[in-house]
């Protein structure tokens, strides 16, 4: 079974956007993409507004992924727990897609007996633990943001961790929003570990917008910059001559 590599947004944020892009056509746009959109949703002692909890449940939905409202203090576990949930998700819809190749367009995994169904998400298990993985995050550094900002990178740093400890290879990358000349500012290329976030993350300074679809395109774009860059390398060295001469 090919299942390529999983790529995925999280978007860490504790509001509404308010400048830009529609974020949630711009997860449904991610979505066509192949690339999943979770967000998590950071509270404080406060609550997030009924807006800011519509916009992070639709742009989740929009985007094919995992969203989670949460406590600053219960961060780090939130963050693992989206990421890999998002991973079983995208891995059951592939398996769906080949069993529906098997047995016919309108079979599912909840249509199998429960022994085999059993046996279909041990696979799913297994594939959790070695596919390849692209992480890319976002995080709203918008000037509430501004006390959340350590328990974001110690979550972050939590998340190399765990997803390390799979036998698969992770890359992530970080972007924040807003930057500090640009609606959006990259702060971490791919990467298999984020430690250097650490001296990173003190650095930042917090603004008042929060341009969430802008901050989403901007990670699609950045994907496709990979992947027009991997398709370059592909090439033999024989065809790449031909063409530079």
């Amino acid at each position: 079974m090919k299942t390529g590599t999983l790529k995925q947004i999280l978007l860490i944020t504790d509001g509404c956007s308010n400048q830009g892009d529609d974020p949630i056509a711009m997860a449904a746009l991610a979505k066509e993409q192949g690339i999943t959109v979770n967000v998590i949703g950071v509270m404080d002692q406060d609550v997030i507004d009924e807006q800011g909890l519509k916009e992070i449940e639709g742009i989740s939905l929009a985007g094919g992924g995992v969203s989670q409202v949460v406590y600053a203090h219960k961060l780090s576990q939130t963050v693992q727990m989206v990421t890999r949930k998002a991973m079983t998700q995208t891995l059951q819809g592939v398996v769906n897609k080949e069993l529906q190749q098997i047995l016919g367009r309108s079979h599912t995994l909840e249509d199998l007996p429960p022994e085999k169904r059993g046996e279909v998400m041990e696979v799913v298990d297994e594939l959790g633990e070695t596919v390849e993985l692209e992480v890319l995050i976002l995080v709203d550094t918008s000037a509430s943001m501004k006390q959340k900002l350590p328990t974001v990178k110690e979550a972050l740093l939590d998340l190399s961790l765990s997803l390390n400890a799979r036998s698969g290879e992770n890359r992530f990358s970080v972007f924040v929003f807003p930057g500090k000349k640009n609606e959006v500012d990259k702060l971490l290329d791919w990467t298999p570990r984020l430690e250097s976030l650490t001296g990173v993350f003190s650095k930042l300074t917090t603004g008042g917008i929060t341009p969430t679809g802008p901050a989403i395109n901007e990670a699609l774009q950045y994907f496709k910059k990979k992947r027009s860059l991997r398709s370059l390398l592909s090439r033999d060295d024989e065809s790449f001559y031909e063409e530079s001469v």
